[in-house]
């Protein structure tokens, strides 16, 4: 019976599979190189970007000039068309051109230059965004890795154990309840597994989406340290908040928002000002004297159409656009808020977990075998402990990855990188 209990402990031990396939190993640092040399959102907004200084060229140009001429058709007293002599023809030819008054082509130019700074912060925000995707998605798929490493040894040995256990139920050296238990357990951790797996296919999927690695390429993530040794008991709330509001691309693009509109309000107030267009005709015949050469100037008189409407949307578009930066504001206030306190509270908890707690765990696994090999405690009692010990280690890695997250959401929220 003592060689049946050492040959069951035996089958304990933590078995390593060598996977045939490929394995990229990606660290943090690599993933956020790829990402920013690959990603389609950024190059799409890049473009953007350039369309914008597009703009700023069509605003510089001056209005092209308008030249006009007519010609006599069909002389019917020579039967001829199109006679342009001074005998028997006659044509006259108008040359204009149109002065913009009111600074409006230059207003122009300003509104173009400060829409390529929106497209900017835009470009900047949303990498902002996407990176902080990116790094939660990667700490959050390295932690699920890990686990199911924890889970892929547990199973492992449990099957090894079921298939002794089931020899020595044959022989009548195991109860049915122990085998029953035995499976019970397994077949918990392989479904537990199933989802983990589920888990880590679509963290995988959206990071290599981000990163533009090739669809087939199996992720092997790699984190370098788990607690960086700085925290948020060195910051303060008040720091992190100064900190936002100079760092932090959409409160700079709200703010250069309010400034587009109010450079669109003054464009609209000067389109309202008439422009002049100066013109030059000539004229062969047709008026006193002949060859007659006249300066002409034209100029539309504001009487009934103001652009009041333009100006009117352009107003409350500068109102708006300042509610909208109080309202970032109030909420970038509170979202830092959220992320310190949540930060606060998850290094808490991680300072009252020993540092050797693995290690630890694991001296006291080996214990608890050796004493199931001596039979001073039962099978029951071991598979429970084993089950323990999954869940602990479980909730181990999932601290793990929420510290590393409050981590990236203090430097979302803040728009720095305060911690690397």
């Amino acid at each position: 019976m003592k060689m049946k209990l050492m040959f069951i402990v035996g089958c304990f031990a933590i078995c390593q599979t060598v996977n045939a396939q490929d394995v990229l190993q990606l660290d943090i640092a690599a993933a956020e190189s790829l990402f920013l040399k690959n990603n389609y959102q950024l190059l799409l907004a890049k473009y953007d970007i350039e369309q914008a200084k597009a703009d700023v060229i069509t605003a510089k140009l001056f209005d092209n000039p308008e030249i006009s001429h007519e010609n006599l058709f069909y002389n019917h007293e020579t039967k001829r068309f199109l006679e342009t002599s001074y005998a028997t023809g006659q044509f006259s030819t108008q040359i204009s051109q149109l002065f913009k008054l009111a600074g409006k082509r230059n207003k122009s130019i300003a509104l173009a230059n400060t829409a390529i700074k929106l497209r900017e912060y835009e470009y900047f925000d949303l990498m902002r965004t996407l990176r902080y995707q990116l790094r939660s998605r990667f700490f959050k798929l390295y932690s699920l890795q890990q686990s199911e490493k924890l889970y892929g040894s547990q199973i492992n040995a449990l099957q090894q154990l079921l298939t002794a256990s089931n020899e020595q139920f044959s022989l009548g050296n195991v109860a049915t309840k122990d085998v029953l238990r035995i499976k019970s357990l397994l077949y918990s951790l392989q479904t537990e597994q199933l989802q983990v797996k589920n888990e880590i296919g679509a963290l995988t999927a959206d990071l290599k989406l981000l990163t533009q690695i090739d669809a087939t390429t199996q992720l092997q993530t790699i984190v370098a340290s788990d607690y960086p040794k700085q925290g948020s008991a060195k910051l303060r709330y008040s720091m992190l908040l100064d900190s936002a509001r100079v760092n932090r691309i959409d409160l700079k693009a709200a703010q250069t928002a309010i400034t587009y509109a109010q450079q669109q309000l003054k464009l609209q107030k000067a389109i309202a000002v008439p422009d002049i267009q100066l013109s030059l005709a000539y004229d062969l015949k047709g008026n006193y004297p002949e060859k007659y050469t006249g300066l002409g100037i034209s100029i539309p008189i504001p009487l009934f159409n103001r652009n009041q409407g333009e100006i009117k949307k352009a107003k409350v578009a500068v109102e708006m656009q300042q509610v909208a930066f109080n309202q970032l504001e109030n909420t970038l206030a509170n979202e830092i808020f959220h992320a310190y306190q949540n930060l606060e509270r998850i290094e808490n908890q991680a300072a009252q977990m020993d540092v050797n707690f693995s290690k630890d765990y694991q001296q006291l696994m080996e214990h608890v075998m050796d004493n199931f090999k001596k039979r001073n405690i039962s099978l029951l009692e071991f598979l429970d402990f084993y089950d323990s010990y999954k869940e602990t280690t479980l909730q181990h890695n999932q601290l793990r990855y929420e510290y590393l997250n409050a981590l990236e959401e203090i430097n979302f929220v803040t728009g720095t990188h305060i911690y690397k």
